[in-house]
């Protein structure tokens, strides 16, 4: 045991932690050569034109939307898992996939339920976290798996506490030997990060890599985190089946990291000191894990893009490169707390476009892990707005009524995981820091949130609290080639229910008169890509109200009032799915030219002619000459 703990001491122990503590639990080392070949299916980041984006094993540029599987990972009441039983994780997957057409999820795993004690993990904990990714990657969804903490652990407050956290385990704690955490006049539960003692001290630690005294002998605390993150990585990849690895799009190594003392630097200077060094060690763990085909999913200071506090976002760090992706969250800051204006078309352009020029720079593709807003309480009023806003501007980085003249400047779609989706919404019983007479039942049943877009009634069917058509998109899952511009029109309303008021976004110049009258009081979506010489389709989710028989397509491919089932321009079921559809784009030449197919729910209004098709279909032709030259 001497000789372990000195190698846990170690400044280089990183590795060598890793493969003392895969000893100790009785698991063997992994060679950084039994995952060299790029498996079928898996995601990577990939050139395109002036920036990176997601690609598939087809070569296909990839958009992955869905949802967070979920903040009841962070209550005991779980077992800090997602789901408290397989059969409620192949549930919730199927009546995500069928409901909102989702693709993608990131899956909140928790150190503490990896790690209970320094020299053990806990397989059985894994064993039921691999039985609920399986219900995913059945049902034909990509996982991000997310090592997710808040205000660093639970067990740095008391019982009594207005707040609490989730993350590291009970054991680094107590070696810890936190103050006694208090902060004081909190408006918002994040603020723990700037004014509580006890969880600034502990991040800071983190970072720092300070030594802990505990039961199995000296050991950094960080240390301690990589070296069961590689096990756990080790362990996912001998149990997951080859099909459902290659699903997994790669690791996000921690949520929302924040500094808990600059030190007098700035925010950039602790992300080159201290962040990034820690990514670069989570990086080598998952090669050494077999995992060296898939990229990090690595998050900026958290408060890079709050307007709040200590500001980041990894300017000094140099390129990330394609082995890592800049993983960032999005929150609206002030509507949160003091901007009481509605959301409306391109309230989020910028932010969003922030997000596409900071990945570019960084020499990677962007993402976006979470974003979403409360759906009860002071404020809630305008989230259905706030949340169309925010995907429209990760469809586009170009308002709705600017569009049309000039769809090139809008980038690369953004592929983002909407916070969150919680099955138990609301039935909850979550004893708060173990205090039995503070009960929480409550939306989230964490620290006052509600954002769970669904809920379960006591049938156990899931529905939607948010309306369909915010969260029911079209967008292109899977291109083949290049996306050079995307726009959709929800027609979503501004309340819950079916209330509310009802505005076009996506709006049709007078130029073009024939296409304003066609998709005239009609949802409609307009793709533009580059393809490529394979012969794979591209994709496109089609929402509950694009009904195959009702869409009207009008493409470069065909133009069609109604969408069959066969064919270069066909309706199927997505993967997994028993309701929700498809479109399939297919090219019977397959060239690297320039296509375009225009999307229209053609179910209400007046019955569409085929001159009418015609009139916009030649409308639309010289539209892209004009707009897509050199392409």
């Amino acid at each position: 045991m001497a000789a372990i703990r000195a190698s846990l001491m170690s400044a280089r122990s990183g590795r060598i932690a890793s493969a003392v503590l895969l000893a100790l639990i009785g698991l063997p080392a992994v060679s950084t050569a039994s995952a060299q070949a790029d498996p079928q299916g898996t995601i990577v980041v990939s050139p395109k034109q002036q920036n990176w984006v997601l690609r598939d094993g087809e070569g296909r540029e990839v958009t992955l939307r869905g949802f967070n599987v979920s903040g009841s990972t962070k209550l005991y009441e779980n077992d800090l898992l997602p789901f408290r039983t397989t059969a409620d994780a192949a549930r919730s997957a199927q009546a995500m996939r069928d409901l909102t057409g989702a693709n993608a999820i990131r899956f909140l795993i928790s150190w503490e339920g990896v790690q209970p004690a320094p020299d053990r993990i806990d397989y059985a904990y894994l064993d039921r976290a691999v039985a609920q990714i399986r219900a995913f990657t059945d049902r034909g969804f990509r996982v991000l798996i997310d090592y997710h903490q808040d205000l660093y652990s639970s067990h740095l407050f008391n019982s009594g506490s207005w707040y609490t956290g989730d993350g590291a385990p009970k054991w680094v704690i107590q070696a810890g030997g936190y103050p006694k955490e208090s902060c004081g006049i909190c408006l918002l539960w994040g603020m723990n990060m700037q004014t509580n003692a006890a969880v600034r001290q502990a991040a800071y630690d983190f970072w720092r890599n300070r030594v802990l005294t505990t039961p199995a002998g000296p050991i950094g605390v960080q240390d301690a985190f990589l070296s069961q993150a590689k096990a756990t990585m080790a362990y996912l990849k001998q149990k997951l089946p080859a099909q459902a690895f290659d699903s997994i799009a790669g690791f996000d190594p921690f949520n929302e990291p924040y500094d808990g003392g600059l030190d007098g630097k700035t925010g950039l200077d602790w992300e080159k000191a201290h962040l990034m060094p820690f990514y670069q060690r989570f990086r080598t763990a998952m090669d050494e894990a077999g995992w060296n085909a898939k990229p990090a999913f690595v998050e900026p200071l958290v408060f890079w893009n709050t307007g709040f506090f200590e500001e980041g976002g990894m300017t000094s760090v140099g390129r990330l490169g394609t082995r890592m992706v800049f993983n960032s969250h999005y929150y609206d800051g002030a509507r949160m707390t003091i901007d009481p204006s509605p959301a409306s078309d391109g309230t989020y352009a910028a932010p969003m476009n922030e997000i596409r020029q900071r990945a570019t720079q960084l020499g990677t593709a962007p993402f976006i892990s979470e974003f979403g807003n409360k759906l009860s309480g002071n404020g809630s009023d305008r989230t259905p707005w706030m949340t169309r806003a925010m995907y429209q501007a990760m469809d586009s980085g170009v308002p709705g009524r600017n569009w049309w003249d000039g769809p090139a400047a809008g980038g690369s779609v953004l592929s983002a995981i909407q916070w969150q989706w919680d099955i138990y919404s609301g039935r909850h019983h979550e004893l708060m820091n173990g205090n039995p007479n503070k009960v929480q039942t409550d939306g989230d049943g964490w620290n006052d949130e509600d954002h769970s877009v669904v809920a379960a009634d006591d049938a156990g069917n899931v529905a939607l609290r948010l309306d369909r058509r915010v969260l029911d998109r079209l967008y292109p899952s899977a291109v083949n080639g290049d996306t050079l511009a995307f726009a959709f029109e929800d027609l979503a309303r501004s309340g819950y229910g079916g209330a509310g008021r009802q505005q076009a976004w996506l709006t049709v110049p007078s130029s073009l008169p024939r296409l304003a009258a066609l998709v005239k009081d009609r949802q409609y979506g307009m793709l533009v890509w580059k393809g490529s010489a394979t012969g794979a389709p591209t994709d496109l989710h089609l929402p509950q109200s694009f009904a195959p028989s009702s869409t009207t397509v009008v493409s470069t491919l065909g133009t069609l009032n109604g969408v069959p089932a066969a064919g270069p321009v066909k309706a199927t079921l997505e993967p997994g799915a028993s309701s929700a559809h498809r479109l399939q784009l297919t090219p019977a030449a397959q060239a690297p030219r320039v296509h375009f197919a225009l999307v229209v729910n053609t179910a209400a209004g007046t019955p569409v002619t085929a001159e009418q098709l015609a009139a916009a279909n030649a409308e639309l032709t010289a539209w892209m000459a004009r707009k897509f030259p050199a392409n």
